[in-house]
C-alpha cells in the first residue's frame, strides 16, 4: 500500500511539472533571428585610383560585433535577438572598386547568408557612395542579390552615411532606413544603433514592415565641405530631422546630401520618411525636401577658401598658430587617391621654407613605399634622397623629390603600416607606406611632432575632423586639384541627372511631392 501511494504521488508531481513546463514553453517567444551584412566606401569616379578587396578589411561572424560598441555581449540590444553576422567590409574612401573585388565580397556575403538562414531580419550596414567598375548603383545591386537569398519577407533595416545615395531600387528593397544627421559624423554610432533598435522594435511588436515609405529626390549636388551641420544652413536644416522622426505614426526620417564625386544618375540629395501614418509620412518628407531646396543657395564652404598660393600667404602673415590649411582636392577621406604631389611640390618651391630655421610646417601626408623603405634603412638622423607620391594620380605633378633628414619612424599603423617624418628645410613631411588621412592629434604626436606648436599644418582633408578643428588657431580650405576637387564645375560630369543645382543655377523649381515606394513584399 505504501509503495502504491508513493507511485501515485510521484505520478501527480511529474504530471504537474510537465504541464507547468509545457505552459511556460507555450508562452515563451523565440528570439528573432537577425543577420548583419554590408559593404561601405566612398569612391570617386574622377580619380584614377582603384580599390581592391583587401582595402575593405572584411570582418566575419563574431568579429563584426567589435565594430559596434552598442552591441557588446552584455548590451540590451545584443540580448534581444539571435544574431547571425555574415560579412561587413569597410574601406577608407578611394577610387572605384574593381569588379573582381566587389564580386568576391558579394559572393562571400551571399554564401554566409545561405548558410545561416532563415532570418526574421537583416541589419544592412552600408555607406551608400560605393562605385564599382561597370556597375551602376552597387548598393542597390547588393541588396537585390541579398533579397534573392533571404527572401522578400525578411525585414531589412539600413543605416547609411548622409553622403550616400539612395536609389529607388535601394529604397524598394529595404524596409527601414536612416542615415547620420551630423557632418562631421559624430553621431555615426548613434545612427547605427537607431537602425538596429528600429528593427528590433518592429519585429518584437509584430508590426513588421512600415505601411509607407516616402522618397523624394532633391536635385542638389554639393560637397560635404559646403553642407556641414556645424554651420548654417546645414545646422538648422538637419535640426528638423529628429523632430520629424519622433511623431506618432513615423518610424524614422532621414536626409541625404549625396556624394558629389561620382558620376551616376543616383548621385543627388534624397529625403526619406518611413512609418504607418500616410499623411504624416508624406507631409514630413515634403517639408524636409522643401526645406532643403529653399536653402540651396545659402550653402557655403565651412571655412574661408583660397588657392594654395593665397592660403600660404595668409598663413605666413598670420600670428595665429597653428594655422591649418586643408589640401582638399586630394582628400583621402572623400575618395581622393591621396598621392597627388602638387601641393607639397608647390610648398617646397617657396623660398620661405627652404632654410632649416624658416617657418615650421607639417605636411600630412604623401605615400611613398620606396622612400619609407630607404628611410627605415637610413634610420632616425639619417639622410634621405628619394621620391614619393604620384604613383596613382600623376595628372597634376610628378613624384616629389625629398632630400632631407629622417626625424621619426613608426611601424604598425592600421592604414599607413609604416610612417616616417622627413625634414626638408623647415618642412616636416610625413611619408607613409600606404595612404592615410591624419585627423587626430595622436596621429602626429606619436611621430614626435607637435602640431600645436607648428606655425602651419597642412593636411590632405576637407573639413577638419573634430580634434583638428578644436586644435586650430585659424584655418583655410585650399581649393587644390585632385579626384575630389571642391570646384564641382571643373569636373566632367556626363551621367548625373540634369538639371542639377548648382551646376544649373537658374533651373526651375522641381517637383518635390512624395513618391510612395512599394513595400519590399511586392518585389
Amino acid at each position: 500500500m505504501k509503495i502504491t501511494f508513493s507511485l501515485i504521488i510521484s505520478f501527480f508531481v511529474a504530471s504537474f511539472h510537465a504541464f507547468s513546463f509545457a505552459g511556460e514553453d507555450k508562452n515563451l517567444k523565440a528570439l528573432p533571428r537577425i543577420a548583419i551584412a554590408g559593404l561601405g566606401i566612398e569612391s570617386s569616379t574622377f580619380s584614377p585610383a582603384r580599390t581592391e578587396e583587401p582595402a575593405f578589411k572584411a570582418k566575419y561572424g563574431e568579429q563584426i560585433f567589435t565594430s559596434y560598441p552598442f552591441m557588446a555581449a552584455d548590451s540590451s540590444l545584443r540580448k534581444r535577438a539571435e544574431w547571425l553576422p555574415a560579412l561587413v567590409g569597410k574601406s577608407l574612401p578611394g577610387g572605384m572598386v574593381t569588379r573582381a573585388a566587389y564580386e568576391s565580397l558579394v559572393k562571400q556575403t551571399l554564401e554566409l547568408l545561405k548558410t545561416n538562414g532563415p532570418y526574421d531580419g537583416l541589419y544592412f550596414d552600408i555607406h551608400g557612395a560605393m562605385s564599382v567598375e561597370g556597375l551602376d548603383d552597387p548598393e542597390g545591386d547588393l541588396i537585390t542579390r541579398i533579397r534573392e537569398v533571404i527572401g522578400k519577407k525578411v525585414l531589412i533595416s539600413t543605416c547609411m552615411d548622409l553622403h550616400g545615395n539612395v536609389s529607388w531600387r535601394l529604397a524598394h528593397h529595404t524596409d527601414l532606413i536612416t542615415c547620420y544627421r551630423m557632418a562631421p559624423h559624430e553621431d555615426a554610432m548613434q545612427s547605427k544603433r537607431r537602425a538596429v533598435a528600429n528593427l528590433l522594435s518592429r519585429l518584437e511588436s509584430g508590426k513588421g514592415k512600415p505601411a509607407y515609405k516616402a522618397w523624394i529626390p532633391v536635385p542638389v549636388l554639393l560637397p560635404g565641405e559646403k553642407t556641414s551641420t556645424r554651420i548654417e544652413p546645414g545646422k538648422s536644416l538637419y535640426a528638423k530631422v529628429a523632430p520629424a522622426s519622433v511623431q506618432p505614426g513615423v518610424i524614422d526620417a532621414a536626409m541625404w546630401v549625396g556624394y558629389a564625386w561620382a558620376d551616376e544618375p543616383r548621385n543627388h540629395a534624397v529625403v526619406m520618411v518611413t512609418g504607418d501614418d500616410k499623411a504624416k509620412v508624406t507631409e514630413s518628407a515634403e517639408m524636409l525636401a522643401k526645406s532643403f531646396w529653399d536653402v540651396r543657395k545659402e550653402f557655403a564652404f565651412v571655412a574661408p577658401t583660397d588657392d594654395l598660393k593665397g592660403a600660404l600667404n595668409k598663413a605666413l602673415a598670420s600670428n595665429k598658430h597653428p594655422f591649418f590649411i586643408s589640401d582638399s582636392g586630394d582628400n583621402p577621406t572623400a575618395g581622393g587617391a591621396g598621392d597627388v604631389t602638387w601641393t607639397i611640390t608647390e610648398i617646397l618651391k617657396r623660398p620661405e621654407f627652404q632654410p632649416e630655421n624658416g617657418p615650421s610646417l607639417i605636411y600630412a601626408s604623401i605615400p611613398g613605399p620606396e622612400l619609407v623603405e630607404a628611410a627605415v634603412k637610413a634610420g632616425v638622423g639619417g639622410k634621405i634622397d628619394a621620391y614619393a607620391g604620384a604613383k596613382v594620380d600623376a595628372r597634376f605633378a610628378p613624384p616629389v623629390h625629398l632630400v632631407g633628414t629622417v626625424e621619426a619612424i613608426h611601424h604598425g599603423d592600421v592604414n599607413a603600416e609604416t610612417e616616417v617624418v622627413v625634414k626638408v628645410g623647415s618642412v616636416r613631411v610625413i611619408v607613409t607606406k600606404k595612404r592615410k588621412p591624419y585627423h587626430k592629434e595622436a596621429d602626429f604626436t606619436r611621430l614626435g611632432l607637435k602640431p600645436r606648436e607648428s606655425d602651419i599644418v597642412v593636411v590632405k582633408i576637407g573639413y577638419l575632423e573634430p580634434e583638428l578643428y578644436n586644435m586650430r588657431a585659424d584655418w583655410i580650405l585650399s581649393l587644390t586639384p585632385g579626384g575630389v576637387d571642391q570646384d564641382l564645375e571643373r569636373l566632367p560630369y556626363k551621367r548625373i541627372k540634369r538639371p542639377m543645382f548648382p551646376l544649373d543655377k537658374d533651373m526651375k523649381d522641381p517637383d518635390l511631392k512624395a513618391k510612395l515606394v512599394p513595400s519590399s513584399d511586392s518585389l
